[in-house]
């Protein structure tokens, strides 16, 4: 399958956030609206098959794991099943990297060093077993609390910034750490 990969990052009109609200739905990803709204507001780039119908996604929001204390972007990618093993993962995954890395060089101060990865599939997790994945440029940085590998792939020349200040236990929120609470890891093939 021919895919075409579009950035739209900071650039999402309010046709594609509806598109984008629908794409979701109709393959089950994110069921509830407001989620799905502020989801779109997210968004790095998209892909669409020959027939110009939105068949990938992948967004990003800035995180700070207590860890690194190092503002990074969390890193989703969802393909339609029509997509889905067609080997696109890495390429869009490489698009989308660029994308952020380009739009952090154009910043007097960069808002972010890097893409931090939660691996949800267990295909691809199994893939990849070396602590640092030169095809990705990711490095294993550990395990999050749902189980999952944790990565981090580096923008070039990416420079520390001053540790954020950490949280006090139980403030912290969805909005600069990753979930705090473990879950039970989905067995899903179909995230890429």
């Amino acid at each position: 399958m021919k895919v075409e990969i579009l950035p739209v990052w900071k650039n999402v009109t309010p046709a594609l956030g509806e598109e984008l609200m629908k794409f979701w739905r109709s393959n089950k990803a994110i069921a509830d609206d407001s989620a799905a709204a502020a989801r779109a507001n997210q968004v790095i780039c998209i892909a669409r098959d020959e027939a110009g119908e939105l068949c990938g996604v992948g967004t990003g929001v800035i995180k700070v794991l207590p860890r690194l204390r190092q503002p990074m972007y969390y890193y989703r990618q969802f393909f339609a099943p029509t997509l889905r093993g067609q080997h696109q993962e890495l390429p869009f995954f490489q698009q989308a990297k660029q994308i952020l890395q380009d739009y952090n060089a154009s910043l007097v101060t960069p808002e972010s060093l890097g893409i931090l990865l939660e691996l949800e599939n267990s295909k691809i997790a199994s893939a990849y077993t070396h602590a640092h994945e030169p095809s990705y440029g990711a490095t294993f940085i550990g395990y999050s609390p749902r189980g999952l590998q944790l990565r981090v792939s580096y923008f070039d020349n990416a420079v520390l910034q001053p540790p954020a200040p950490l949280r006090r236990p139980g403030a912290a929120t969805a909005a600069t750490t990753i979930r705090d609470t473990p879950a039970t890891p989905r067995r899903t093939s179909s995230r890429s």
